[in-house]
């Protein structure tokens, strides 16, 4: 059951702009889970988890400030974790202690730059700049990147305005 149009210049067209699409498709749904890195989701993801995927920390100062730090290839990573005090202002369940709050990726060499990740014309990212500083926010999805002489210094990946207030309501 051969179809001859299949192989005319037409058909593959068609076929090479459905695989462009659905390729596009694929990168739509992959950044709606932005917030979460290596599987470590805020207010979900325990230091055992964390620990489980990045290993011993290198400085632990989770009795002082409720942070981890890990040496990564690139740069080095701050987990924030949930604390009584951040419990107590947001009015969350004392359940949520000790679950992931941020993480934050300090990159050393980056070559990234707001326009070659598509930042500068991307409705979703909010931004603020000061001299030689650029940050973008999209606090829909809890992604955050910072920018220093246009070269990337800092991602932070936390929980969404909408998963906030989700809890608050305790749901």
């Amino acid at each position: 059951m051969n179809n001859p149009n299949l192989y005319r210049p037409q058909a593959l067209g068609a076929i090479r702009n459905f695989v462009v699409a659905f390729a596009a498709l694929l990168l739509c749904v992959q950044s709606a889970s932005a917030a979460t890195w290596k599987g470590l989701e805020p207010f979900v993801s325990k230091r055992a988890d964390v620990e489980r995927v990045l290993g011993v920390p290198v400085q632990d100062h989770i009795a002082a400030n409720g942070t981890l730090h890990f040496n990564v290839s690139g740069g080095m990573v701050t987990v924030f974790f949930v604390t009584p005090k951040f419990i107590a202002a947001k009015k969350l369940s004392p359940a949520l202690e000790g679950t992931v709050l941020q993480i934050v990726l300090q990159h050393t060499s980056a070559t990234d730059t707001p326009e070659s990740m598509n930042l500068v014309k991307n409705k979703d990212f909010d931004r603020q700049s000061k001299e030689q500083v650029a940050f973008f926010l999209n606090a829909k999805e809890g992604l955050g990147y910072t920018f220093v002489k246009d070269r990337l210094k800092t991602t932070r990946y936390s929980y969404s305005s909408e998963q906030l207030a989700r809890i608050q309501r305790g749901k």
